[in-house]
Order: C-alpha cells, then sequence, then structure tokens
C-alpha cells in the first residue's frame, strides 16, 4: 500500500485520514529497491533453472548424451567460438536477418502508412494483403527459390516478406488511431501533406510502429533458423540441423543458445532505438514507475 488509511471517529461521523506511505516519502529509495527486486529476479529465475538442469545431467536423471549438461554446452560453444568455427554461422544468420529486416520495415511503413492516409488505397490492397498474411511464410520459401535460385535471396526475401506484415499491420492500425482532432488541428493550420505527416501522423503514430517493428525483431530471427534448415549451407539454423543429424546434441544446444542471445539482443536494439526516436511516448509503467 502506498498510503495508510485511518479512520478516526469524531463527534457527528467518522473522518478518514490518509497518511504517505514508503512510495511517497521516499520514492527514489522505493524505486531502487523495486527496481534490484525486478533484476534479481530476472537474473535468479534462469539462473535457477540452468542449475537444476546441471544438477540432473551430474545426477543421471536426464539422459546427458540427448540434453548435456550446461557445462558441457558452455565449453563446446567456448571452443568453438575460440577456434572460429561458430562465428561465420552467427555471421551468415545475422546478415540475412539485418538485410531482409530493412527491407521489410521499409517496406510496409511505406504502405502502412500509404494505406492509413488513403481510404481508397485501403480498400483496393487490404483484401489482397490479409490473404497473403495469413499464409505460412515457410510455404513462401519455394516460391522465392525459383525466383532468386540458391544463395542469400530466398533467405532475405522470406524475412523481408515476414517482417513486412508485421510492419505493414501496426503501421496502418497506428495512423488510423490518430485522433480525428489531431488531423483537424493540422487542416486547421494549413498544415501542407508533408507537414501533416511530419507533425501529426508521424509522431502520434511512431510509437505503435515501433511496437510493431520490436515483434517484427523476434520473429525474423524465428524464421530465418527455420528457413536454414531446409535450405542454407551455413547459418545457426543449419548448424542446429545438422548438429542433430550428427547426434552432436552438445552442438545443436550451443546454436540455440546463439540463437536466443541474437533475438533478445536484436529485440532489445530495436527497443532501444524506439526509446531514442519517441521520447514523447509514454514509457513502460513497469519500468518507469515501478
Amino acid at each position: 500500500m502506498s498510503t495508510a488509511v485511518k479512520e478516526t471517529p469524531q463527534e457527528g461521523g467518522t473522518v478518514l485520514v490518509r497518511r504517505p506511505g514508503p512510495r511517497e516519502l521516499h520514492p527514489v529509495r522505493t524505486h531502487r529497491r523495486r527496481r534490484a527486486l525486478e533484476l534479481a529476479l530476472a537474473v535468479a529465475v534462469p539462473l535457477v533453472l540452468v542449475l537444476l538442469w546441471q544438477l540432473a545431467a551430474a545426477r543421471s536423471w536426464i539422459d546427458d548424451r540427448v540434453y548435456p549438461a550446461p557445462s558441457t554446452i558452455l565449453a563446446d560453444g567456448w571452443d568453438r567460438a575460440a577456434d572460429g568455427d561458430l562465428w561465420p554461422d552467427v555471421w551468415a544468420t545475422l546478415k540475412r536477418v539485418l538485410g531482409g529486416y530493412a527491407i521489410g520495415t521499409v517496406a510496409g511503413y511505406a504502405l502502412g502508412l500509404l494505406m492509413g492516409s488513403l481510404s481508397l488505397v485501403r480498400a483496393a490492397l487490404e483484401p489482397l494483403l490479409d490473404a497473403l498474411y495469413v499464409v505460412p511464410k515457410l510455404a513462401l520459401l519455394p516460391v522465392f527459390l525459383n525466383m532468386f535460385g540458391l544463395g542469400e535471396g530466398p533467405q532475405i526475401a522470406l524475412v523481408a516478406a515476414t517482417v513486412f506484415f508485421f510492419v505493414w499491420i501496426s503501421t496502418m492500425a497506428a495512423v488510423l488511431a490518430v485522433p480525428i482532432g489531431h488531423r483537424d488541428a493540422g487542416q486547421v493550420f494549413g498544415a501542407s501533406p508533408w507537414q501533416m505527416f511530419r507533425h501529426v501522423l508521424l509522431p502520434a503514430s511512431l510509437p505503435a510502429v515501433l511496437v510493431g517493428a520490436r515483434i517484427a525483431a523476434g520473429v525474423a530471427v524465428l524464421v530465418i533458423v527455420a528457413s536454414e534448415q531446409i535450405a542454407a549451407a551455413d547459418g545457426l539454423g543449419h548448424l542446429i540441423f545438422d548438429s542433430r543429424a550428427l547426434f552432436r546434441n552438445d552442438v545443436m544446444f550451443v546454436g540455440i543458445v546463439c540463437v536466443a542471445v541474437l533475438g533478445v539482443v536484436f529485440s532489445e536494439v530495436v527497443r532501444i532505438a524506439g526509446l531514442l526516436l519517441t521520447p514523447w511516448a509514454p514509457r513502460d509503467r513497469g519500468r518507469s514507475q515501478s
């Protein structure tokens, strides 16, 4: 409780007296304690799970040939990184993700902005895009292979197609959600189309657009790993699938850990970029006001 409420009986009725609690009296100290608790929980939960995994492997509660101990995975990953065997696969996956993400984000934002602003364009294209959106993106990989042949083209195109739909939907919805009063104010002041975009649509819609871009960042990593398992000769997805086929489960888990780290870092970079680009947007209450 942030405040203490005390009933004080008095003649003619009861008076409720509200007294400030620790959150009001010491806001900085309370915030620091809450952040320390959140950080401790964020570190402790995965650490406990890893320790339980290590214990289960050491006590033979699980088959360490199928589920290697975390210490084994860490040692193997360290050796592969030191020998230079890991970095080519990491770089192959990263460049595909970045290339496809950039293309999909630009195309999705441009079309989402256009469809959100012009109702006729939205009426013409939305049914078609809705139909394409529900098609599993991995089902398009053979199409991209026919279009671009073997190599980087199909992988980048698949990531771009996946990211495009997330950014397009979030952008169009964000533009449509801009209050009509904001648009009317711009028109009253005689704003040109560029000024309307720069001073009204962009600042009002960008926070929601960046939420979609952050979701797309995580999905892009998922899609490229699945694609590399099917039609690639390198990359983390290929490493995971190939290691499983050779019964190198320790190497397989190294690839899985690398994918997890790559996804978290990429998503966090997009989140931080969003915070820097939208200083006017309301922040996550759990982060800023806890």
